[in-house]
């Protein structure tokens, strides 16, 4: 084994359409890539969207915003994966975007063999491991490596008490050490 500095590209897919400036996803989004650019990381954003349908296997040709969708996960060995926890899982739009890299199935490299995956995931509770625990096996299932490290969060003490917009020092702290394994250790098959 041997350890080898991430690529210069990540994706971080924004698994909630509320990415409004003051919201929790667009708090983390711009923390992960502030950090990202200060590590020299091409930074790719995808929100999830209304554009891309239902999983539908059966249509002849598939939905430009599917093939658009589907090319900037593909073209990234690096994502990171954000979702709030809604009644115990990730958004339904979300899962139904992922379901859409069925159509990968074919490749000689289907769906996300060996991309590295961080997870972060958010609750007003304490529960938001779950959604965690669903994009992993979602990570599994399609062929990836989900990071040995995710971020769980408790909404309420993500934001710092003094400066409501930045990231308490306790989340920092977790997601700086989510994007160290994420750009500082992969690990490479010799063969």
């Amino acid at each position: 084994m041997e350890l080898k500095k991430a690529n210069t590209k990540a994706l971080i897919f924004i698994g909630v359409t509320e990415n409004f400036p003051n919201s929790t996803a667009a708090l983390i989004t711009n923390y992960l890539v502030k950090k990202l650019k200060e590590n020299e990381v091409e930074v790719i954003l995808y929100n999830v969207s209304s554009e891309v349908p239902l999983l539908d296997m059966t249509m002849s040709k598939h939905p430009n915003s599917v093939e658009e969708m589907v090319n900037l996960f593909l073209s990234t060995e690096l994502h990171f994966w954000l979702a709030p926890l809604y009644h115990g899982s990730i958004p339904g739009i979300m899962k139904n975007s992922l379901d859409w890299l069925e159509i990968t199935s074919k490749l000689p490299e289907p769906y996300l063999l060996d991309k590295r995956i961080g997870l972060i995931s958010w609750a007003d509770g304490i529960n938001a491991l779950n959604g965690i625990t669903t994009m992993e096996n979602v990570t599994k299932s399609l062929r990836a490596w989900p990071l040995p490290y995710s971020v769980s969060i408790e909404k309420n003490r993500l934001r710092d008490l003094e400066s409501p917009n930045c990231i308490s020092s306790f989340y920092t702290k977790k997601l700086d050490r989510l994007l160290d394994i994420a750009l500082s250790r992969k690990i490479e098959v010799v063969s």
